[in-house]
């Protein structure tokens, strides 16, 4: 199906932070834009480069910069920027601080901009894709990455620890987090490495973890988002098997341990599709890209998704928006597609990503990205999110101990946060 959007004023969405626009470079006028992202790799790097450069062929006055910002206090800088007044022109954006950006507006509208390019077909965005980045028919971001949840594993560790492989179990119809689990302190036993990973969790960014306990049919809160269901007895059944797997059964790594699955450091890692960048080219291991495990809950996709917008305040916001629309038209989105699960319909296909994920094979295009994105649910978001997301993060510091009580420990957690999502 595919999704129209309905065109509204900008004067009538609130403006916080006192955004307004303060003014917008004429063409002859240099213009230099800034736009923040949270990777400093190098091939995603040279891929937004050579996109700008192909705007500046049209735009000869406009720079294109890319700031990277770490991961872990990625939004806390880009709201710190935009409190100072000192806002990038374009952002990228955390599916989990989605509601804080659009309803706040500190977001520019996109929609007549991009269904003035003739060739952008904006009614080829998904209607699930857009959801989070869309408030009254107006989209405020585009979701250039929808990427799901995934299990990368190295056979070869598997194999010497005696152990399947997801792809044997998977054969057998038995790819569960129990035998993903057992799978993970074989590996560990065996001593060469760690079991499983939860790759950019380090016991702080919990809600990641939602890619093992969305299994049990947890979530943290309720579909209103108003009540606690922490303490509920799907989270705590599924915060129990993550325990066990930690500090009884050591087939995770506990905390202050780093361990990194690419480089050939552990069995098994929870990612998504645009880290298979990091895998190594010289010495290899044997690899493979599989979906996660079925839970108590049955078969489940969880997503991360990432939207780029442009901000309110920028000085050079309608530039901004042109060069977001350049950057995300359909052959620019085929580029991102190599590494960004794309958003629009006629591109999510296992034909179409293959030619830009030379890595995966058809089947794993299929069965991870394509089924991932038509039947996955978002990580967990809210309104006000950095402030719920460190009051559960402190509350979770009691979990994360040998001898921990764990339906105490989220019993806790609720009461503490209860009264942010009730607000």
């Amino acid at each position: 199906m595919k999704t129209r959007y309905l065109k509204t004023s900008a004067a009538s969405l609130g403006i916080i932070l006192g955004l307004a626009a303060t003014g917008t470079a004429w063409a002859q006028d240099s213009v230099d834009l800034r736009m923040t992202i949270w990777s400093a790799n190098e091939a995603h790097l040279a891929m937004f480069n050579e996109i700008a450069d192909g705007f500046k062929e049209t735009h000869p006055n406009v720079t294109v910069s890319f700031d990277s910002i770490p991961f872990d206090s990625y939004t806390t800088t880009l709201t710190t920027q935009i409190a100072g007044g000192n806002p990038p022109d374009l952002a990228w954006i955390l599916e989990t601080s989605a509601a804080d950006f659009v309803n706040s507006g500190a977001l520019a509208p996109l929609n007549e901009t991009f269904s003035a390019i003739e060739g952008y077909d904006l009614w080829d965005l998904s209607i699930p894709a857009s959801e989070l980045w869309t408030r009254d028919g107006q989209l405020y971001a585009y979701p250039f990455s929808t990427s799901p949840f995934a299990m990368f594993a190295n056979n070869d560790l598997i194999a010497a620890a005696g152990a399947k492989t997801p792809a044997e179990l998977i054969e057998a119809g038995e790819w569960n987090w129990d035998n993903a689990f057992a799978t993970a302190k074989a590996v560990a036993d065996a001593g060469e490495a760690d079991g499983l990973v939860v790759r950019d969790f380090n016991f702080q960014t919990w809600q990641n973890l939602a890619s093992i306990w969305r299994g049990w049919g947890a979530d943290p809160w309720s579909a209103d988002g108003k009540s606690c269901t922490l303490a509920d007895q799907p989270m705590l059944d599924a915060m129990t098997a993550i325990h066990n797997a930690i500090f009884v059964d050591g087939g995770m790594p506990g905390p202050g341990e780093t361990v990194d699955f690419f480089a050939g450091d552990a069995a098994m890692t929870i990612t998504q599709i645009s880290r298979a960048s990091l895998l190594p080219k010289e010495d290899p291991f044997d690899w493979d890209l599989v979906p996660l495990p079925a839970g108590p809950a049955g078969e489940y996709y969880v997503i991360g998704q990432a939207g780029v917008g442009v901000f309110e305040r920028s000085a050079n916001k309608d530039v901004a928006v042109e060069f977001l629309a350049y950057m995300t038209n359909p052959e620019n989105s085929q580029k991102l597609a190599q590494f960004f699960p794309p958003a629009r319909e006629s591109l999510l296909n296992a034909e179409t990503l293959s030619t830009t994920n030379p890595l995966l094979s058809a089947e794993q295009i299929q069965t991870v990205v394509v089924d991932g994105i038509s039947r996955g649910v978002v990580l967990p978001g809210h309104t006000n999110f950095a402030q719920i997301q460190q009051t559960i993060r402190s509350g979770l510091d009691a979990l994360w101990v040998p001898e921990a009580d764990v339906a105490a420990v989220l019993g806790n957690v609720c009461s503490s946060v209860s009264p942010l999502l009730a607000r």
